[in-house]
């Protein structure tokens, strides 16, 4: 148990017991995906973990390369239907709920986070096909998706434009119309492309972001002139498009994911078609760019997750030293140490609270319909994406502490488990980008969601007063709340050209505030609970005791980043350029 990829009796808790899953879906459906997730993941992705990392993909003149064994376990993926299962039947799924996906990819996100990568970004690709695109687009480009035979990515950054979309330079001229639809012929770069090209699948699907100029005109200026493009690395044809693989970037973790740099157009065009019409591109990339930050957090989770297992598995296994104040006798597990536990325990609230609001977001998606859910999504996934990303991090830091001396050793995988990671603060949108959406799109801006998240906490907080052992715990979280939202207010009515100088430390504070409502939310549940067994009453104990963790020793660092926000500080917003030579 203590070496599990993310602990099953964790996992059932959250999905059944906390979030309800039972209300839109089959339970035993859901169990037989989940249990066949577990074991493919450990059977098949696993395995090549440390493999990938050291055989990095390749570029030759044929194309690019990657580690044989990535090939068979997505074979297996798609041949067990992983693929397609969160799609509708009509395309050949078996119309899961996304929270039920999103359990199935935390598994495989935890053993192999490169190789899952493949199959998190096709699923979403495919997903916005099948949202915007024509009935053919989506039979021809998306079903073979779904089968799991064709892969895909998504084509925003370049070169010069990074995370800055409206500086995109690729240009797309239009190239007539076909049963596809209107198509267009492309000249561009693309950067950053995970996924940009591989030998395991039959096609790849590029959805790509580019202007539309017409002749010889400038091209649109602004993220208003984005449009969408679906370019295949191979054509209906059968020939290869004009799409050349410019090189590798060669990451300090994710080693198994191919990432390239694309050059569209080298000679005749690269030739796509349009999705939807010109202008909308950015619009409907957002969808593919919310599911992908909500799957980076998830993943992110996921491996902060493995990294607190195998601590604890290290920490039960490795003698040393004696407890305070014995001179002489046996060596004691190193898990008896108070700073020991102080570690653990720090990653236990840090992980399981991650994979909560990641779960929590998943649940949020499957009930979009109702607009206030709706409203709480958009406001917490620059949270889902940034908080796992940043503690999932520091999760794996401590893991490698607890090994001490072995863990920046390449035996053990806590070290790669870190550098993998490590990306996943940049991956869709860096915590200063998630930063900003928060405090500008999701809290000035609008605002709806804040409501959404007020009543939800204070409903938290109301269940937590009738139990004696939370009742501090939610006044704690009501205060903290509160200097949440006002400190917000206070921004909002402040100087306008400065209200972003401190947006990460506001996210900070806010996203400390969510995951302490979660796990106050998960405590009065499994308080609640009557434990059938002795293990069962220890999976609650450790619940409530990792809540009052949080509570004790995570929640006050919210006072010290909202000081810095309150007092509007421009230390660093309006240092001179001479500070930094």
């Amino acid at each position: 148990m203590s070496h599990s990829l993310i602990v099953r009796q964790d996992l059932d808790f959250l999905l059944h017991d906390w979030l309800r899953l039972d209300e839109i879906a089959d339970r035993a459906t859901v169990d037989a995906v989940i249990d066949l997730s577990e074991r493919l993941a450990n059977d098949q992705f696993l395995t090549h973990y440390k493999q990938a990392d050291v055989e990095e993909p390749t570029l030759t003149p044929e194309g690019v390369h990657i580690c044989p064994p990535i090939r068979e376990a997505l074979k297996h993926y798609a041949d067990l239907g992983l693929f397609s299962a969160g799609f509708s039947e009509e395309l050949g799924g078996l119309n899961l709920p996304y929270l039920a996906c999103a359990a199935s990819f935390a598994y495989f996100a935890a053993a192999n986070l490169a190789t899952s990568a493949y199959p998190m970004l096709t699923v979403a690709n495919a997903r916005l096909i099948a949202t915007f695109g024509t009935e053919a687009q989506v039979q021809h480009f998306a079903v073979p998706e779904i089968e799991g035979r064709w892969f895909g990515t998504m084509c925003l950054s370049e070169p010069q434009a990074g995370s800055s979309l409206a500086d995109v330079r690729t240009r797309a001229e239009p190239d007539g119309q076909d049963d596809l639809g209107a198509r267009y012929r492309l000249v561009g770069n693309k950067m950053w492309i995970s996924g940009g090209d591989q030998d395991v699948s039959e096609n790849i699907v590029h959805l790509v972001l580019a202007k539309v100029a017409a002749g010889n005109e400038a091209l649109p200026v602004g993220t208003e002139g984005l449009s969408l493009f679906i370019v295949p690395k191979y054509l209906p044809d059968g020939t290869r498009n004009d799409i050349a693989i410019a090189g590798l970037n060669h990451k300090m973790g994710y080693r198994g994911t191919a990432n390239c740099l694309l050059n569209l157009g080298e000679t005749t065009g690269a030739i796509g078609w349009i999705v939807g019409q010109p202008g909308q591109g950015l619009r409907q990339m957002f969808q593919m760019m919310n599911e992908a930050r909500i799957s980076v957090g998830l993943g992110a989770a996921a491996v902060g997750y493995r990294g607190y297992r195998l601590s604890v598995g290290y920490a039960n296994e490795r003698l040393q030293g004696r407890p305070a104040g014995v001179r002489n006798g046996p060596q004691v597990p190193i898990i008896e140490h108070s700073d020991v536990k102080r570690m653990l325990l720090t990653q236990k609230a840090y992980v399981e609270g991650a994979l909560a609001l990641c779960l929590y977001s998943a649940r949020l998606v499957d009930d979009e319909d109702n607009a206030d859910s709706a409203n709480l999504l958009g406001l917490l996934t620059p949270i889902t994406k940034t908080w796992p990303s940043e503690y999932g991090l520091l999760a794996n830091d401590i893991a490698i502490q607890v090994h001490g001396g072995y863990g920046y050793t390449r035996d053990f995988d806590v070290e790669q488990l870190w550098r993998d990671n490590r990306l996943n603060t940049i991956h869709e949108g860096t915590t200063g980008i998630q930063a900003g959406d928060l405090l500008g799109r999701k809290i000035l801006r609008d605002g709806t969601g804040m409501k959404v998240l007020e009543d939800r906490m204070s409903a938290t907080v109301d269940r937590a007063a009738a139990i004696e052992q939370l009742s501090g715990l939610g006044a704690a979280l009501g205060t903290a709340w509160a200097r949440v939202r006002d400190t917000a207010a206070k921004l909002g009515a402040g100087e306008a050209a400065h209200i972003f100088d401190n947006a990460t430390p506001y996210l900070w504070a806010f996203g400390h505030v969510v995951v302490g409502w979660l796990w106050l939310d998960q405590a009065v549940l499994a308080l609640q609970k009557n434990a059938a067994s002795e293990a069962e009453a220890q999976f609650i104990a450790g619940k409530v005791r990792a809540a009052r963790f949080f509570f004790e020793c995570e929640l006050p660092k919210v006072d010290s980043w909202l000081a810095v926000v309150s007092a509007a500080s421009t230390v660093a917003a309006r240092a001179p350029l001479s500070t930094f030579q």
